[in-house]
This record gives C-alpha cells, structure tokens and sequence, in this order.
C-alpha cells in the first residue's frame, strides 16, 4: 500500500515538473494562440478548434476539418477580442493543414516564429493550449519519430497525449518556435503519444492561378484569397469568372485592386464588369471612374485607349434607351484612333472598323477591314466582315465572293464545324449570284464539315440549290428528308410538288399536294399547284375547281391562271 501511495506521489511530482519547468517564453509565446468559431450558412455554430498566428499582420494556421463547409469564422484571441476570418489563404485536406488571414483590430498581433529546422528525435517539445486565464501553462514532450512529407516538409510523431481540445495547438521547440500542428491521436498508444504536421507545410499553402477550380477550397463558402504573384492573380480572376457568382467575382475583383493597386488589368477588368453588372448610372460612373484611373497608372496609354473605345463600343450595342454621359460611337472612335496614333496596331484598326460598321458607316468600315486584310493580323473572321459590309454596300455579289473566298481560305482545312457557318454564307451569296452549283457544293462542304449533323432548313436550302442547278434527283432527295425530319411543314410538300411537276411526274405531284391538304385543308397554294397538276393532265374542269378554291382561300397569284385557262 505504503509502495503504491510513493509511486503516485512521485508522478504528481514529475507531472507537475513539467509543468512547472515551461520556459520564459511560454508567457509571450501564448497570446499567438487563439479559439476559432465556425458557422454554416444558417449561420449556425458548425466547428470549434484552435488556431495560431504566424505573422504580425493577421496570417494564421489551423487544421482544415473546423473550417470544411464553413460561411464564415471567427477567432477568439486570449484576451477574449473576437476578430473575423477574412480570406483562406490554402488549404491540404491529406494532411488536415489551412492557412488563412484575421482581420485584426489592432496593428499587429503577436505570432509564433516558424522553426527553421526540425527537432530531432529525443528533443523537448511544449504544446501551448489556448486560454484566457493569466494562469496557462504548456504541456510538455519529446519527439519520438521524425519523417518526411512533400519531399522539403516533416511529419512527427510524439510522446505526449493529447486532448481534443488540444488539436491544432502549436508545438514549440526548446527556442520557443513552432514547428508543428497537433494532430489527433489515432491507433494504439493514443494515452501516450500524438502527431503533428510541419507548421511550415502548412505555412506552404498558397492561392494558384488553378486554385477556384479545387474541391478542398471550393468545399469552404469563405473568400479565399488572392495568389502571391501579379501574373498568377490575373489566371486566377479569369478562371474565377467563370467558376463563382457575380457577387463573389466582385469582391475578387476589389481584392486585386487593392492588392495590387499599380495594375492597369486590375483596373479594366473591374471597370468592365462595372458595365456588365450595371442597373443605374452611379455604376457606369464607377466604371468611367476606373477607367481614368487605369490611364493615370498605365505606361501603355494606347492600350488603355483601346480598351476604352471596347467597353463603349459594348456598350452602344447593348442600345441603352438613355446614354450615359458622351459614351457614343463617336467618343469610341476618337479613343480607338488616339490608341492607333501612339501605337498603330492593327488590332486597333479592326476595333475601328467594328465601330464603324455598328454606326452604320459601311464605306469607312470597309476601308479599315481592308487594310486589316493586308496586315498578319487577317484572319476567316476579318475577311468575311469585309464581305458583310460590301454586301451592305450593295456591291457586285462576285466582288462578295472574292472575299468570301479569302475568308475560307484563312479557315483550317478540313474546314471545322466551328468555321463551317462560312460556307453556309458563301452558299448563300453564290445564290443571289445564280452560281447554283457552287452553292450545292457549299452546301455539300458544309453538310461535310458539321458530320451530317443538320435540319430541316438545310435540306430545303440545299433542295433549292440542286433544282436550280439542275440536279432534280438530288433536289427530290433532299426535300424528302427535310419532310422527314419535319412533316407538318406544309412549304416543304409544296417544293416536292413543284419538283415533281418540273421533272414531268404530274400524278406524284397530285398524291403530294392531296397529303398536303389532308393536313390543312384551307392551304391556298396547295390548291393553285394541285390546278396546274391537273391542267398538264388535261382535267381542265377540275383544275378550274381548283384555282377557283385557291382564289377563295386568299391565293393571290392564281388570278392570271384563272384568266388564262378558265374564261
């Protein structure tokens, strides 16, 4: 009995030794450490755990599992001042590490120095819990294993137990820095022995180009912050644009800015979703007013011009009913041509001409899609609005094709279904020229181009190609398969007919016209071809019956075959 009574007191004794025994720097080393609170999207408590500064200025590390599914946090520091969890900074769900930034009330915070080399194995370790009391005091170990993690980083293994809530505490070496965050107890000997990952992994953690795309940052709803670098922010934004909500990309968008405030991109991009997002005229203000702002700071005037003359260019096309202060065509032009006049791009040249064309100024955007034609910037896309305005010029239909020509000719070959529109408007203009077999071909290219993945209308537009040029029997296939594919379209039976007639099968041409009106009985047209039928097939009585019904059901163009055939 006597024996048992001396070995508890001698573990009270070794117990309180170490605790007794913490070094002189606990006492400043404990403010770093803080309580986090997290809230789901009722703005419910959904996690508590603990946390640690590593810089004076607000950015702490913590293990990801309190923040996973988190709207929003707030950390608790030991002196009880509750701060916000503004930005996530990083985060690896392998190794339950985040790294993230407080808004601090004051101009700094105490933070734990990051250790530079590991402990070895055997060394002291204390932990530091978090508390408010004066009184606090570390829980003391030694490191039993050391291993490596991510090739540069270390994971640990120790003699100490741990609380649950101890998790996340930081673990400090003899010289009061942190090396680790603890972790966990898992396995056998969990009374005796814990873990902890490198505090300088998790310090590692950054924001990439890549990172709006990550489920283990996507599955936290808190704003993450921006990466370290100007470039990788700029990859960031865009990928982000697509991948967050507009409220969400604005935010991003002030981030950016003020990070990184000499950046004209930084400064466009918010103006331009200024003029995307905006519902009144204090908006389009903020937009102008970023826009001056991406002048002062920009080195590349001309660039900025450039984007200027876009976004009000953009904005006329959107044909708002009240403009807004002087952002007219006219205004786009005069920026568009002071960019050309400091640096004569011909990016700037083709915007010139996009301009022009919009303001209806057909003769001026032809001249600058002309000169973009002769520059490496002529591509399918600058030569096809070169034949769009010479169309709306009302030009020669060859001079059209010529340059419809060009226009596929700049396309990859095979031509893609991407290009393919191409050769349904070079099919359309070799039409109106009466080049009816260069328009089948068109058609045939483009029917090649997509896969056979077209409609109705194609068939019926191809229809009319092959029977103008003389293919009846192409004609008479493609006008079944567009009735196929849509057989209430009563224009496609009235084709078939005309065909029919054309090629001298008359009978056909009845049994054709006779479906036509089984599905509309008072189709006027049908009735004037079923006349025309039925005169070819010398039933002068019945195809005056005929004409005599179109003519009743509003048919126009039946009253010269009444004069003609009926009288």
């Amino acid at each position: 009995m006597k024996k048992n009574l001396l070995l508890t007191f001698m573990l009270c004794l070794l117990t309180q030794a170490g605790m007794a025994q913490a070094p002189k720097w606990v006492e400043k080393a404990k403010r770093a450490v803080f309580s986090i609170i997290t809230y789901d999207t009722n703005d419910k408590i959904l996690n508590t755990g603990n946390g640690f500064f590593v810089t004076e200025n607000g950015v702490a590390l913590s293990d990801y599992s309190v923040f996973k599914g988190a709207q929003r946090a707030v950390i608790i520091d030991s002196d009880g001042k509750q701060m916000p969890v503004n930005a996530i900074l990083g985060a690896n769900d392998m190794y339950d590490v985040i790294k993230f930034s407080v808004g601090i009330t004051d101009k700094k915070v105490a933070a734990l120095q990051i250790a530079p080399v590991p402990p070895v194995v055997g060394a002291p370790i204390y932990l530091l819990p978090y508390s408010t009391q004066k009184d606090r005091i570390s829980t003391q170990g030694t490191v039993k294993a050391v291993s490596k993690i991510a090739e540069k980083y270390y994971y640990y293994t120790l003699n100490m137990p741990l609380k649950d809530k101890m998790v996340s505490c930081p673990l400090m070496n003899a010289e009061g820095q942190v090396f680790g965050l603890a972790q966990r107890s898992s396995g056998q000997d969990t009374a005796t022995t814990c873990y902890a990952v490198g505090a300088a992994f998790a310090l590692s953690q950054t924001i990439t180009a890549l990172s709006s795309g990550d489920a283990t940052l996507r599955s936290i709803g808190i704003k993450k912050g921006l990466p370290e670098t100007e470039e990788q922010a700029l990859v960031f934004l865009y990928m982000a644009s697509s991948q967050v909500s507009a409220d969400e990309y604005a935010i991003l968008l002030d981030d950016y800015v003020r990070q990184y405030p000499t950046s004209v991109d930084g400064y466009m991009r918010r103006a331009n979703n200024w003029l995307i997002t905006a519902k009144e005229d204090a908006d389009l203000q903020k937009a102008a007013a970023d826009m001056d702002q991406a002048l002062k700071v920009a080195k590349k005037k001309d660039e900025v011009y450039y984007n200027l003359a876009k976004m009000i260019y953009n904005y006329q096309l959107s044909k708002p009913e009240k403009v807004f202060k002087d952002w007219t065509y006219d205004k786009a032009l005069e920026y568009v041509r002071t960019a050309f006049s400091i640096d004569p791009q011909p990016v700037y040249t083709q915007l010139e001409g996009d301009i022009l064309f919009a303001w209806q100024d057909y003769a001026g955007a032809l001249v600058c899609y002309e000169k973009l034609n002769s520059t490496p910037l002529a591509s399918a896309s600058t030569f096809f609005n070169a034949a769009k305005t010479k169309e709306l010029l009302k030009a020669d239909p060859k001079e059209v094709i010529v340059l419809l020509d060009s226009c596929i000719a700049h396309c990859p070959q095979p031509i893609t279904a991407d290009m393919a529109p191409y050769l349904l408007e070079r099919a359309q203009v070799n039409m109106n020229a009466e080049l009816y077999r260069a328009a089948m071909l068109d058609y045939d290219a483009y029917f090649a181009a997509v896969g056979g993945k077209v409609n109705d209308v194609f068939y019926y537009y191809r229809e009319q190609a092959a029977f103008k040029a003389k293919q009846f029997q192409r004609a008479l296939d493609d006008i079944a398969k567009a009735i196929e594919l849509n057989p209430k379209e009563l224009t496609y039976r009235a084709e078939q007919a005309v065909i029919n007639l054309r090629v001298g099968r008359n009978e056909e041409a009845v049994n054709v016209l006779n479906e036509a009106l089984k599905i509309d009985p008072k189709y006027a047209e049908a009735y004037r071809l079923l006349g025309i039928c039925q005169i070819q097939l010398k039933k002068n009585t019945e195809a005056c019956a005929s004409f005599a019904k179109a003519k009743e059901l509003g048919d126009t163009n039946v009253d010269e075959l009444i004069q003609k055939h009926c009288k």
